[in-house]
């Protein structure tokens, strides 16, 4: 019995960490690409966001803005915010991201909780840098970005069309409310 203890707890613990880094993965789901001659400082400032998979984290949030700026050491500070209308409050993370190649290419990390890191990655976006699409390292995480509180028709349908033909299923898109 002590023998199977000794075996049964760390292989449990390592299964548990892969798990835990399997579903942290960095990297651009197949069939897409991150964006190229990506200008990061015209990325930066404040984006609210349209639409997303639903996730715990962001879960009955309204209202929710991601703000972009340039750390002083080169990385980029992440502030989201959003109003949980079930609690009837404010909420806010900080984080950070980083280019995983090089900084013309819109393949990100990014981390609320060091040392864990998920992809962040620009697989769309208009040549005025007004209306993205972003993408996690796999189907489960798509969110569509506007500078403004609403997008317009074209770019809604040319995210939904690109976010289809790589396998997301829109239908489960949440489509976020912004106060006018």
């Amino acid at each position: 019995m002590i023998n199977l203890k000794k075996i049964a707890i760390p292989v449990a613990v390592g299964l548990f960490g892969l798990a835990l880094l399997s579903s942290c993965a960095v990297g651009v789901p197949k069939g897409a690409t991150a964006v190229q001659n990506f200008d990061s400082q015209k990325y930066l400032g404040k984006w609210y966001e349209i639409a997303r998979f639903d996730f715990r984290f962001e879960k009955n949030l309204n209202n929710v803005t991601a703000t972009y700026s340039m750390k002083d050491n080169g990385n980029i500070k992440v502030d989201n915010k959003g109003y949980d209308y079930v609690k009837d409050k404010w909420k806010e993370s900080i984080g950070e991201a980083k280019f995983v190649k090089n900084e013309n290419i819109a393949e990100l990390k990014v981390s609320f909780f060091k040392p864990i890191w998920a992809s962040y990655n620009v697989i769309d976006i208009d040549e005025n840098y007004k209306y993205a699409l972003v993408a996690g390292n796999n189907l489960d995480y798509l969110w569509i970005l506007s500078r403004e509180k609403t997008i317009p028709a074209e770019y809604r349908e040319r995210f939904l069309a690109k976010a289809k033909s790589i396998g997301y299923n829109t239908d489960q898109l949440i489509w976020v409310e912004h106060d006018q």
